[in-house]
């Protein structure tokens, strides 16, 4: 079987080198055709090929200054125009970078599959009537959790859901007992803040901050003092794998946003337990397998109970690290390959009647 896996503005380089790599290594012919990716390396094609029709100048000239945009509106009809020319025997877009765009551009001319990792990305939620139009124009929808399937009902779309498989790894255990992790992206929805307000609760605790802010930090520093550490930046994998071992519990306190969460995906495969807020989809896998705590959205009182609950509670630690346990041995790229490929037969037989 042809696929083209589609990520025009390389949104998840992450999730998409994993998939492709997953679903090559069942024998299917995969082409992933994206962006370059403007933070870091990415993985090597391992099995598939990969190409780069979007964004050629914009994705090399910018990073994330407002000045890119215009120049990635002119470069993204050309990229669309690339891609609508291939011949798969599936179409698997993971993004629609430029919705307003691909609302009166974008027709699959082969049987497609749409990816909601965001379900109503943030831009353009309130425009639910365009995202009726570009979702019904899709032969299937994937949602990563049951929430995301129920909240695409209220639109009229049936998703599948497959869950996100975590992103393994073995970082040796080097944790002190009280380091707890803010990892990924900073931005308003995060709750960092509620992190650093649980931190004050709990005595002896430590805050790591990993990742690459995209909001004002120096007022949450301010707020932490000496009790949080600091390391900005789009971090190299060694840098990953170092925060992990050195993480007792990830945390995450996100507001309403999104269905789930990559940075959870990544605790879990490297057995780190989490806590967070029963939002979107992100507390299923948690649940799911016992590999943490869910507590009430905003509630940071609750919060603060469930970490001083895992710090000083050993059993309790060494539960919901057998459950991030569980996940990484559940929620495999193997496993998620194979359901997509039996969504890809599905629409290969109805192709065919």
């Amino acid at each position: 079987m042809r696929v083209v896996l589609a990520d025009p503005p390389a949104f998840t380089p992450a999730y998409d080198h994993a998939l492709a790599a997953a679903l090559a290594r069942t024998g299917a012919d995969v082409e992933l055709v994206t962006s370059q990716f403007r933070f870091g390396d990415v993985p090597t094609p391992d099995g598939y090929r990969c190409s780069e029709p979007f964004y050629p100048l914009s994705s090399r000239l910018f990073r994330r200054s407002r000045l890119r945009l215009p120049l990635k509106a002119a470069e993204h009809l050309p990229g669309t125009a690339a891609l609508l020319l291939r011949r798969p025997d599936v179409l698997h877009m993971q993004w629609l970078a430029a919705p307003e765009l691909d609302a009166r551009f974008f027709r699959p001319r082969v049987p497609s599959v749409f990816t909601a990792h965001d379900l109503l990305p943030r831009r353009t939620a309130a425009k639910r009537d365009l995202w009726r139009r570009l979702l019904a124009r899709f032969d299937r929808v994937v949602v990563h959790s049951e929430h995301g399937r129920e909240t695409l009902i209220e639109l009229g779309v049936d998703a599948r859901v497959i869950p996100h498989p975590v992103f393994p790894s073995d970082p040796p255990r080097a944790d002190d007992g009280r380091t707890l992790l803010c990892f990924g992206i900073i931005r308003p929805y995060k709750g960092l803040g509620d992190a650093i307000a649980a931190l004050e609760r709990v005595d002896d605790a430590r805050l790591l901050v990993a990742g690459d802010p995209l909001e004002p930090v120096n007022g949450y520093r301010a707020s932490a003092g000496d009790r949080a550490e600091w390391r900005l930046g789009y971090l190299p994998q060694e840098e990953v794998d170092r925060a992990f071992s050195e993480t007792t519990v990830a945390l995450f306190p996100y507001r309403p946003e999104l269905d789930q969460s990559g940075a959870l995906l990544q605790a879990l495969g490297a057995g780190v337990p989490a806590i967070a807020y029963d939002v979107g989809g992100i507390a299923e896998p948690i649940r799911r397998f016992g590999a943490g705590r869910v507590v009430p959205p905003g509630d940071v009182d609750s919060l603060a109970d469930a970490i001083r609950e895992l710090l000083t509670e050993p059993a309790a630690l060494d539960e919901a690290r057998a459950g991030a346990r569980r996940a990484r041995a559940a929620l495999t790229w193997e496993a998620s390959a194979r359901a997509h490929l039996d969504l890809y037969a599905e629409l290969a037989h109805e192709e065919r009647r």
